[in-house]
């Protein structure tokens, strides 16, 4: 199989489980060398071992997306020790499932500090690089949830259509530039992050390997949004833009919120 990344610098943040890990594989049989970023050593360790059984380099870094000054350090030192970084994958957030009525607002604040603002931490960690060099892919992992919002996700949903928003004008920003801009739009997936979701049939939990794949085509054809899986997630944008009480009426049909039962109580939110 042609190595379409073949030699070229990835460093991915939230790369120990679930969409992380297998993206930062998939990059590696792609060809790439990959700086994996996360809280928990032990499971970067083993994604390592990982790239290094495809005869790729990979660095491990312990940090916390919500910690600019760790992400600038692990930058400075991918960049010492494989010469440069050419694609940024900022992965790294956090998932609450709680009514709206129920949350707190330190709840939403720390939805918002990890996914919105962390995201936002990787990209003014190595866009002044990537525009010094006048060339350099970003890409973020966001959710369907950024486009259409699902009850009882509020709190997540904020954060993601904020980043959506962010990305959306800083993409058209740096037109003129080398710099690319590609937000990966994920419905369901099995990863850890969401094991407690009991979904309908009809929105089941897809393998986490679909967004891998459409992370490499991000970075590969320089696209500016990946949604994924394609059709079904793509119905429900359009329903959403015809009316928004189609898309109410869809979700609420097809059960596409998931159940009561698996939503999580005010005291053991994380």
């Amino acid at each position: 199989m042609k190595q379409r990344l073949l030699d070229k610098n990835v460093f991915i943040t939230g790369a120990s489980s679930g969409i992380g890990r297998v993206t930062a594989i998939e990059f590696a049989k792609e060809g790439a060398n990959v700086a994996l970023f996360s809280r928990n050593k032990e499971r970067l360790e083993e994604v390592k071992k990982e790239i290094e059984a495809l005869n790729r380099k990979a660095l491990v870094f312990i940090g916390d997306v919500t910690d600019q000054e760790s992400i600038k350090d692990a930058i400075n030192k991918t960049i010492e020790e494989f010469g440069s970084i050419d694609i940024f994958h900022s992965n790294a957030g956090i998932y609450l499932r709680c009514a709206a009525k129920d949350l707190r607002i330190d709840q939403i604040r720390k939805i918002m500090e990890v996914n919105y603002y962390g995201s936002l931490n990787c990209l003014y960690s190595i866009l002044p690089y990537f525009l010094e060099k006048n060339s350099g892919s970003f890409i973020s992992t966001c959710s369907v949830d950024g486009k259409v919002g699902l009850p009882p996700d509020s709190a997540y949903v904020a954060s993601k259509f904020a980043m959506n928003g962010f990305f959306q004008v800083l993409r058209q920003e740096l037109r003129g530039t080398n710099v690319h801009i590609g937000v990966i739009f994920p419905g369901r997936m099995d990863t850890p992050q969401i094991k407690h979701v009991d979904c309908p049939k009809i929105s089941k939990k897809n393998d986490p390997i679909i967004v891998a794949k459409a992370a490499v085509k991000c970075v590969i054809k320089k696209k500016p949004e990946i949604i994924v899986p394609r059709f079904s997630s793509r119905l429900l944008i359009v329903a959403d833009c015809i009316s928004p009480k189609l898309s109410s009426w869809l979700i609420r049909a097809n059960k596409l919120a998931g159940y009561e039962n698996d939503i999580e109580p005010i005291n053991e939110a994380k």
